[in-house]
């Protein structure tokens, strides 16, 4: 009997299977032997010293041992440090916004010239080339330590993904609406205002939110090497062996970006 029909001789369905990524079964295992292979090489390729592995246990014991419990003695300087830091977010964010609306129009295909077109992508690929930190360094180093590094660094990041986010909405808007305006003799800018912008707005509103969310999360990062906030209260807490108050700062932080993820996750549900 058919292993597709029951004892009664009715056909039951075939199961279906999803097909493999890659058909050849011998490019599929070579693949993944090959990757595995690589993985070993590159770990037994690592530098590790072990001898300062195991000296690193006991620095992280009395690490860990002077931290329990966390002190928030000086809650003064923990809350002027997160103002700071959320100062420094907002700072960023409408900056980061503001600069990223036009140049995403720049890197739209299907608005902007071709010269247009490869300035804006070469702005995008540039501002999100660099890690945060890296160009709070060269921030730091140009402008001098404080909240204004910090701020100058989270335009960039900002720029680095909104523009980047609202030029891929631009070019998937309906055409439509921007060739019926044209249709009525509309300039450019009538057009983007009256066709464009009601397409990408929800877009652009809640790239905005996230956007906030992350900058806050990043000054946390960037205030280490100096940009201010309260990254820059934990790296001096830590330099100066308090670590009971550094953990009080953790702890801030993570409840903070918890709260802000909370709060920002509701209101892009409610946007879209």
């Amino acid at each position: 009997m058919s292993a597709h029909a029951t004892q009664s001789g009715r056909a039951l369905p075939e199961t279906w299977r999803k097909p493999p990524l890659i058909a050849n079964p011998f490019l599929r295992y070579g693949l993944m032997v090959a990757v595995f292979a690589y993985v070993v090489w590159a770990i037994t390729m690592l530098p590790i010293d072990w001898a300062r592995v195991a000296e690193g246990a006991a620095r992280a014991t009395r690490i860990f041992s002077g931290a329990f419990p966390p002190s928030f003695e000086r809650s003064g300087l923990l809350i002027d440090g997160f103002l700071e830091s959320l100062k420094i977010a907002i700072l960023a964010t409408v900056g980061g916004v503001i600069l990223s609306i036009p140049i995403a129009f720049m890197a739209a295909r299907n608005l902007a010239p071709m010269p247009i077109y490869l300035l804006g992508r070469g702005i995008i690929i540039v501002a999100r080339s660099f890690h945060p930190v890296i160009v709070a360094i060269i921030f730091v180093k140009a402008v001098g330590f404080g909240p204004l590094a910090g701020v100058l660094t989270l335009i960039v990041y900002s720029i680095g993904f909104v523009a980047k986010m609202l030029a891929e909405r631009i070019e998937e808007i309906d055409w439509g609406q921007v060739e019926a305006m044209r249709a009525v003799g509309a300039g450019y800018f009538s057009t983007i205002v009256y066709a464009v912008f009601p397409q990408i707005m929800p877009r652009q509103v809640g790239l905005s939110i996230y956007q906030l969310d992350s900058n806050l999360r990043a000054s946390a990062v960037v205030g280490i090497v100096g940009a201010g906030g309260i990254g820059s209260t934990l790296a001096n807490a830590f330099g100066r062996y308090d670590y009971d108050f550094a953990l009080a700062i953790t702890i801030v932080i993570v409840a903070v970006i918890l709260f802000s993820e909370a709060v920002s996750g509701q209101i892009r549900k409610r946007i879209w």
